[in-house]
C-alpha cells in the first residue's frame, strides 16, 4: 500500500511563492516516479510536473515552466513543488500521485493519489 500526503498549500498574493510537499509512504519510494497535478473548480485535473525516481529527469507543463520546480529527497520520502511568481490562474487543489504508466501527463497513468492541498492566489 502506498499513501501520499500533500501539505503546504494556502493563500498567497499574486507574484508570491509557496512550497508544496508530498510525503510518500512505501518501502520502495526511491523507485517511484511522482507527479503533481492540479484541479480548479469545474475543470479537469491537469498535469503540472513530474520527477523520475532518481531525480535526474523532470518534466513540466508549459504553463508553469520557468516558475515551478519539482524536486525530491529520497532519504525523507518526500517530493516538493516550489512555486514562484504565482498567478491567479494557479489557484487549484494540488495533488501528488505515483506514476505507473508511460504518459506522465495523463492522470490515468497514476495509481495512488493524495487528498490534495488547496492553493489560492489572490490578485
Amino acid at each position: 500500500q502506498v499513501h501520499l500526503v500533500e501539505s503546504g498549500g494556502g493563500l498567497v498574493q499574486a507574484g508570491g511563492s509557496l512550497k508544496l510537499s508530498c510525503a510518500v509512504s512505501g518501502r520502495s519510494f526511491s523507485t517511484y516516479t511522482v507527479g503533481w497535478f492540479r484541479q480548479a473548480p469545474r475543470k479537469e485535473r491537469e498535469f503540472v510536473a513530474t520527477i523520475t525516481w532518481s531525480g535526474t529527469r523532470s518534466y513540466y507543463a508549459d504553463s508553469v515552466k520557468g516558475r515551478f520546480t519539482i524536486s525530491r529527497d529520497n532519504a525523507k520520502n518526500t517530493v516538493f513543488l516550489q512555486m514562484n511568481s504565482l498567478k491567479s490562474e494557479d489557484s487549484a487543489v494540488y495533488y501528488c500521485g505515483r506514476q505507473v504508466g508511460r504518459n506522465y501527463s495523463t492522470p490515468g497513468e497514476y495509481d495512488y493519489w493524495g487528498q490534495g492541498t488547496r492553493v489560492t492566489v489572490s490578485s
